[in-house]
């Protein structure tokens, strides 16, 4: 490292659950600093999602986020002109932030009316253990499997 490591700046938790994953998610969520509009497209999807499963949306949001939640990962490494992916263990941090962003991204590639629609569906998909960010951590761990004789070359 050439420099001192940034200082990670503490998160305000949000206004409805108090929850400080909430408001992680939601500045992931959110484009072009327009954080009131992404926390009323949450909060909108949260609502749905009770109607749809008939339980409680935020609880089904915990579950879908663990559910995609990856517990490890193929990283690159150059060994003598060949490179390997080598599988390794995600950082809890880390973890999080691969789980929120599978859960945006497939949510904005998914066909509905509005992002709250699409992301409701995206939850109540992925707390079933379906859905495009659910595969998407079924083929990192897969591909991890994959290539687990290169473990060896970890550092």
């Amino acid at each position: 490292m050439r420099k001192a490591q940034a200082k990670k700046l503490p998160l305000a938790p949000d206004p409805k659950f108090n929850d400080k994953l909430v408001t992680r998610f939601v500045n992931n969520l959110m484009w072009e600093g327009k954080k009131s509009t992404a926390l009323t497209i949450f909060y909108d999807s949260l609502e749905k999602v009770a109607k749809i499963t008939g339980e409680d949306g935020y609880e089904i949001w915990k579950k879908a986020l663990t559910n995609v939640t990856p517990a490890v990962e193929v990283r690159s490494r150059r060994i003598g002109g060949a490179t390997f992916q080598i599988p390794a263990e995600v950082r809890p941090d880390r973890k999080i932030s691969l789980s929120i962003k599978w859960l945006v991204r497939y949510s904005r590639e998914r066909n509905g009316r509005s992002m709250a629609d699409k992301l409701a569906n995206e939850i109540v998909a992925a707390s079933k253990g379906e859905g495009a960010a659910f595969k998407k951590k079924e083929d990192t761990h897969r591909m991890a499997e994959a290539n687990k004789a290169f473990s060896h070359f970890r550092v």
